[in-house]
Parts: C-alpha cells; structure tokens; sequence
C-alpha cells in the first residue's frame, strides 16, 4: 500500500508539473515572483559587485545561500540599514529606506518555505543602480548644477586618524537657494574617509575672511540633504570653501584623494522663507555649563544632553544624529514651558556610526517649535562589550576628534518663520488632521 502511494505521487508530479508548481507558488512566496523585487528595490543597491556590500543579490544563485541570514537581518530591521524607531515620533520621511512589515513577513514567510525559487518566466527583468562614483541624488535631480573640489591628498594605507582642512575657491559668482546637496567621497577612499564637512568663508566689512555658513556635511552612509520647498539655504558668491575632511586609514592607499560637493539649485524666481543648519552639540558643556569634555568608563555606559531654544518660532527640516564607535541611541524631543509637555519627535533605538542618515520629514510633518520651546537631544553610549561596535570595552573613552574618541550632536536643518507664518502652518495641519479623522469616521 505504501508503494502505491509513493509511485502515485511520482506519476502526479511527472504528469501535472504545471498543477504543482501553481500549487506551491500559492501556498508560500517565491524568490521570482515576490522577494526578487524586495531584493531589487532594498537591496541591490548596495549587494552588487563593485559596490559596498560584502556579497552580490544580483540572482538566486547569489541569493540563496544567504537567505537564513538575510531573514535576521531583515526582521531586526537592521537591514536596510535605516536606524529610526519605527513606533515613536513623526513617521512621514523622505528617502526613507525602512522595508514595509508587509516585505518583511514575505522574506521571513519565502526563507520558512525553503527559499523556493518559483517559475522563471515571473522573475522581473534586471535593474539599473549608479555605480559607485556617480552621484546618488542625480536620478532624481539630475547632474548638479555647480560642483566643489577639495585640494588633492595622499591617503596613506595605514596610520592614525589625519584631518585634511584646505580651503578653496568656491567659484560660485552669484547668491543662489541650495535645493539639494551631496558630499561625494571618491570611490577609491570612500571606506577611509571618515567624515567631510565644508562651510563657507566670506568676506566682512574690514574686507577679512570669516567663517559663514555651514555647506554640507558627509559621513558614512549618508544620501545627501534636500531642502524642502520654499526654503532657502542661501549659498554666498565671491565666497570661499574651508573642508574638514577626517580620513581613517583602511589598508588603502590613496594618492591626490579628492572630495567633491554637488550642488543643486532652485529657480531663482521662486519665493523663501531663510533656512541654515548646523550642529546640535551633546556634550556636557550643555549640562554643566562649562567644561565641554566626558569620559565613559571601560565597561560602562554614558547619557549626554543639549538643549537649544529660540526666541522666534522655527520649523525643523532634517535631523541628522553623529556619534562614533560607542553611540548606540539618540532622541530629539521638545519641552513646551507653557504647559510643562514633553514631546518625543524622532529616535533611534539603535544607531551605528555604520551609517549616517539625515532624516528629512515630509512636507507638512516638519515639526513646528514655537517660540521659546526647548529642544532636547538626548546620547546614549555603550562602552560594554554587549556593544557590537566597541573595538576595546576595556578603555577609558573621552570626547574628542579620532574615531576611537566619543562626540555626540545632531545636524538640524531650521527654517525660521515668524508669527504669522508659523500660526497658518499650524492652522494648515489642524485642518488636515480634522478632514483626517472626518473621513476616517464616514468609512465606518
């Protein structure tokens, strides 16, 4: 009797293949039909050969041997790496790179199926990505309009941390409205270099360089920073660049390394409102009120905070945690004194200095500070080894500069209203909100 069995099925699976594989892709995903466009749209980008992933997706066969893996990674959420909590504070970001619960369960629900393969004829056709030097903002806004080189400098394989500051010309001849910005390490020294921030030097009344506005900032991970529309972060003509370019040696040596920002404008016909950023320091200068500097016991853990008030409402654009090697956590949170409310508007449960990602709040969720409200950023820092980052629990860990030091501030993006600006953005949203739950309730 159980030989019959056995040889029925045979004879079912060899007459009715096309009835079994219909059967199997119903009952569970497959990589062609489902996950192999997860793959593209999350993955790829970066698991591809010439690219910063340790291992290609770019076909099953690459894809396959992974799958337990990437399953972890993808229900921790560590992969995409996006590090924004996903149950606290404003949820509406652009560029967001966090995979829908939806993708998640179907990775998890394919790699419990065994990681069936499907038919060949659902696979989609293969994507395009940038390759590594190009400019990731480009497919969406196409080449920058005005670029910045850094002056060359060699990038020697091995060593300690070294800051290259050179200051250039800006070559830019009249003031424009930044609408996009983006730091391009080269594709060479891209895992050595640490960090590139650049801001202005301008010319005063004496006719004596001084230092203006930041430009832009870049450190690992990191797109790049847009500026929402009818905001203005006004790039000065006739004005100079000074760089603070952190390079780590990675094994690499790289001759005449340079550093490039590509910068994007808006039309000069449309209207702004004026927006600057710059960083949010957390050291404990801001909790003692002098003295700027902390140590982190070895084994031990740190909490650090600032605070930053304005005498005029502001509307937050971005915000960009940084912290190094023990940094585990961040959160912004604003104080409103009037009625003593504390209000949590983003965090990151588990940030990693892997990756650097400037949160841009959608249009119409920026958040909205009134005047006098306080900003709070709050640093958590693990010197333990339950910390995956921490080369040496051992060590004493002060603030400093090297990538073995601890710092800890957020770059914020502010655009600054007055009165009447800032009561119409917020009767704005209350309508919405209102129109929100009207509908919500006529569904019913």
């Amino acid at each position: 009797m159980a030989y019959k069995k056995v040889l029925s099925a045979i004879l079912v699976s060899a007459l009715f293949p096309a009835l079994s594989s219909a059967q199997e892709a119903a009952s569970h995903p497959t990589y062609a039909k489902e996950v192999s466009r997860i793959i593209q749209e999350n993955c790829q980008i970066c698991h591809q050969p010439g690219q910063i992933g340790p291992m290609s997706f770019t076909s099953y066969e690459e894809v396959r041997p992974w799958a337990p893996l990437i399953q972890l990674r993808v229900a921790s959420r560590e992969m995409p790496p996006y590090q924004y909590d996903t149950e606290i504070g404003i949820q509406h970001l652009k560029n967001d790179w966090r995979m829908s619960q939806e993708d998640i369960d179907t990775v998890v629900a394919w790699v419990n199926a065994g990681s069936p393969f499907g038919n060949q004829e659902d696979l989609p056709p293969p994507r395009q990505y940038p390759d590594m030097g190009d400019w990731r903002l480009a497919d969406e806004l196409g080449q920058p309009d005005h670029t910045i080189k850094s002056t060359a400098w060699d990038v020697p394989a091995d060593g300690q941390d070294l800051w290259w500051k050179p200051v250039v010309d800006s070559g830019i001849t009249e003031s424009r409205c930044i609408k996009a910005v983006e730091t391009r390490p080269s594709a060479a020294a891209i895992g050595s270099t640490h960090h590139a921030n650049s801001h202005f030097k301008v010319l005063d009344e004496n006719d004596e360089w001084v230092n203006g506005d930041r430009l832009s900032e870049f450190a690992i991970g990191k797109l790049g920073e847009k500026v929402p529309e009818g905001a203005c972060r006004r790039i000065p003509a006739n004005s100079m660049v000074e760089w603070e370019i952190h390079y780590f040696p990675d094994g690499n040596a790289v001759p005449n390394d340079q550093v490039t920002i590509g910068i994007w404008y808006y039309d000069e016909e449309d209207e702004f409102v004026e927006e600057e950023s710059y960083p949010q320091d957390l050291s404990a200068y801001f909790l003692s009120g002098g003295g700027g500097d902390y140590m982190i016991p070895p084994n031990g853990k740190l909490m650090t905070q600032g605070f930053r008030s304005f005498d005029h409402p502001v509307r937050i654009d971005s915000w960009q945690p940084h912290m190094h090697l023990r940094g585990v956590a961040m959160s912004m949170e604003v104080f409103y004194p009037e009625t003593g409310r504390k209000e949590v508007i983003s965090q990151t449960s588990n940030w990693t200095s892997a990756w650097n990602h400037s949160h841009t709040y959608a249009e119409g969720y920026q958040p909205l500070i009134p005047a006098g409200a306080t900003i709070i950023l709050t640093g958590w820092y693990d010197n333990t080894a339950n910390n995956p980052m921490n080369p040496d629990p051992d060590q004493w860990v002060g603030a400093g500069q090297r990538t073995t030091d601890e710092m800890g501030h957020a770059w914020i993006a502010i655009s600054h209203l007055d009165e009447e600006d800032y009561e119409k953005l917020v009767a704005e949203r209350e309508e919405r909100d209102n129109s929100s739950v009207a509908g919500a309730g006529g569904s019913d």
